[in-house]
């Protein structure tokens, strides 16, 4: 059981960042705050650091268009 704990966090932080990518109206600005609240939960589930995952999560969505991983359609 506590192996499955991180593969479904993983799991929902990237569904998660996905869903952040989902429309044409969605902002950088939108994205980044929802990336940094899905990697805030992931850092408490995953290693108990919250500010970090916000961070990367931050970060994540705010580039995830620059990176070629959502664009809008």
């Amino acid at each position: 059981m506590l192996r499955t704990i991180p593969g479904l966090a993983a799991a929902f932080v990237a569904v998660g960042l996905l869903a952040a990518c989902d429309t044409a109206a969605t902002s950088k600005t939108d994205r980044a705050v929802i990336g940094a609240g899905v990697g805030a939960v992931a850092g408490e589930i995953l290693d108990d650091k919250p500010l970090a995952g916000a961070v990367v999560g931050g970060a994540a969505g705010y580039f995830c268009d620059d990176l070629g991983v959502c664009r809008p359609r």
